[in-house]
């Protein structure tokens, strides 16, 4: 069952295994399509991912970037496919049996999965690989992870922005997620607040900008992993502002209104912050490169100066001369020299 179909490597065999693709694909949408409704009113209704509606067309985008490698890649359809989308139904069936409606949304994506390895093989699959892992960012957490996850940040920007209003000169009374900064001034920290929708966002760009640079691994690696700091700070910098703006407008629309236009300006500081990140990891790599260059140039200098002036060795120098026969032999003219000076030394004391 495992075996692969042998397949020609002519162009218009590998078109044809796309319009398979194609096709099986659009039958796991139509398939799926209450679930992607479902995905769809989510996306407007909750604004902590709002961002995950961008996610299928990015993703979109980045195959028809890579369809060159894709076209020159083997096609080889691999019948393990099925085995996948079995999973994929089992999956969702269990999670609509059970009401858990991130089940579902997971098992969409495994079934995208199970179709790219049915119908264009493991070759394909790899180079597609991380483009399915970033469709995982359109599925919304689940309750706990979400609950596990909003809470501490909501807590963190509020340690954060007591912070920063007593270093300016704020006398801040906190009172659970609400800070008073006299007896008519307070802005509430409320869980809409909390970063969430800075994290997804943040790391949405993070990952675009992973696919779409050309750089080591690790510097990918680190970008993804500095979306999260980067999302805390942006969060209580505009924490911060909206209280500055609360206190000193006393105006409750203007303040509303800075509030919603200070989340919108935080996304181009996020990713100016991600792109100085790459400066920097830039500069590093080159530091890295001019020393390993230098290194590699002054090795040849040692090694051939080293050549020209050869070090001697026990045979050059000849052989070690052997002691006196009678082993102890050699010491005895010493000892009776100075054997009399001795004596005469102990006559006088």
């Amino acid at each position: 069952m495992n075996k692969p179909v042998p397949v020609a490597r002519s162009q218009g065999h590998v078109l044809t295994v796309y319009v398979v693709l194609a096709a099986l694909l659009g039958c796991v949408v139509w398939s799926y399509w209450p679930t992607l409704t479902e995905l769809r009113a989510f996306w407007a209704g909750n604004q902590d991912y709002s961002v995950g509606q961008l996610v299928p067309l990015v993703a979109l985008y980045l195959v028809w970037r890579e369809r060159r490698v894709l076209l020159a890649e083997r096609a080889q359809p691999c019948w393990w496919g099925l085995a996948v989308l079995a999973w994929a139904e089992l999956m969702r069936q269990v999670a609509l049996y059970y009401g858990v409606a991130s089940g579902e949304r997971y098992a969409l994506v495994l079934a995208v999965a199970g179709v790219v390895l049915l119908a264009a093989g493991w070759r394909v699959l790899r180079c597609v690989g991380w483009i399915l892992v970033f469709l995982l960012l359109m599925v919304p957490l689940p309750a706990r992870i979400h609950e596990a996850i909003a809470l501490p940040l909501q807590r963190l920007a509020t340690m954060a922005a007591v912070a920063a209003l007593e270093l300016l000169g704020f006398f801040v009374v906190r009172e659970g997620h609400v800070l008073r900064l006299d007896e008519q001034t307070s802005i509430g920290i409320a869980e809409a607040c909390s970063g969430l929708r800075m994290l997804t966002a943040f790391t949405f760009v993070a990952a675009v900008l992973a696919f779409l640079i050309h750089r080591p691994r690790w510097h990918k690696v680190v970008l993804l992993a500095a979306s999260i700091p980067i999302a805390v700070f942006s969060n209580a910098l505009r924490s911060v502002l909206t209280a500055l703006v609360v206190y000193y407008a006393q105006n409750p629309a203007l303040s509303e209104a800075f509030h919603d236009g200070a989340g919108l300006a935080m996304m181009p500081l996020g990713l100016l912050l991600s792109l100085g990140l790459l400066k920097f990891l830039g500069w590093l790599s080159a530091d890295q490169r001019a020393t390993s260059t230098t290194a590699a140039r002054v090795s040849p200098r040692r090694a051939n100066g080293n050549r020209h002036r050869p070090r001697s060795t026990r045979a050059d120098r000849g052989p070690r001369s052997a002691p006196a026969a009678g082993g102890w032999s050699w010491c005895w003219p010493a000892v009776w020299q100075w054997l009399p000076r001795l004596l005469q030394g102990r006559d006088r004391v």
